[in-house]
């Protein structure tokens, strides 16, 4: 399995499309085996869910993020898992464990942050 975390350095981004880059987690009988890091190649409409989901991603754990980007993950069968801090690998572990769950939070307005679940 592999997971997909929108990150600033090794946190993850409280705004999908707005991170620095993206870490890759590959999971193997619940364990981490590889994690691989790429630069955010852009943000524009419907390409960040596709480049995601073309690089294997089966879940993608962020923030917050918004319902155009949801929907895409949804129609190629991505799982998507929203409100998510602190630690990107902490929060792969926390899910692997059951710990972490959505809080479903739908960015509506990309300029005003307090829209998107208060993020930074």
């Amino acid at each position: 399995m592999r997971i997909a975390i929108p990150a600033m350095g090794t946190d993850v981004a409280m705004h999908f499309g707005h991170c620095e880059n993206f870490i890759f987690f590959d999971v193997e009988n619940g364990t981490i085996v590889k994690e691989e890091s790429v630069p955010n190649p852009g943000h524009r409409p419907g390409f960040l869910p596709n480049f995601l989901a073309d690089n294997g991603a089966e879940v993608v754990i962020a923030g917050g993020m918004g319902g155009g980007a949801v929907d895409i993950f949804n129609e190629r069968n991505v799982e998507v898992v929203l409100g998510a801090r602190g630690d990107a690998r902490a929060a792969v572990d926390a899910w692997l464990r059951g710990d972490l769950k959505s809080t479903g939070s739908i960015c509506h307005e990309h300029e005003h942050a307090h829209d998107c679940g208060d993020h930074q």
